[in-house]
């Protein structure tokens, strides 16, 4: 599956009524923080961190990302492709610190 048929297939159980832009953009906060606190849980409280929480998490927030670029009328094919494309910029060899500091954009 590409990230194009993800987001079709997602896009089955949103709700496009209620306040959709507000309720995407909020969800993506609110799932990100799932995933800081299972990593937060894990650090500090010692707990274990479990591949499958941390799957459907990441998958929470995935849906949200997706549908608040559904909305906007963005493809995640696109939002990915740019995203490579940007970070092929800032990083041509790859992240380091030194790269990171000196980049400029």
């Amino acid at each position: 599956m590409n990230l194009n048929e993800y987001q079709k297939l997602a896009g089955r159980t949103a709700n496009l009524k209620d306040e959709a832009l507000t309720n995407f953009a909020l969800g993506v906060a609110g799932e990100a923080g799932e995933v800081a606190d299972l990593v937060k849980k894990h650090v500090f409280h010692g707990h274990p961190l479990e591949r499958e929480e941390m799957i459907k998490e990441l998958g929470d927030v995935l849906w949200y990302v997706s549908q608040l670029a559904a909305w906007m009328g963005i493809e995640l094919n696109e939002v990915a492709r740019k995203n490579i494309e940007k970070l092929m910029l800032r990083y041509p060899n790859g992240f380091s610190k030194e790269a990171s500091r000196e980049r400029a954009t």
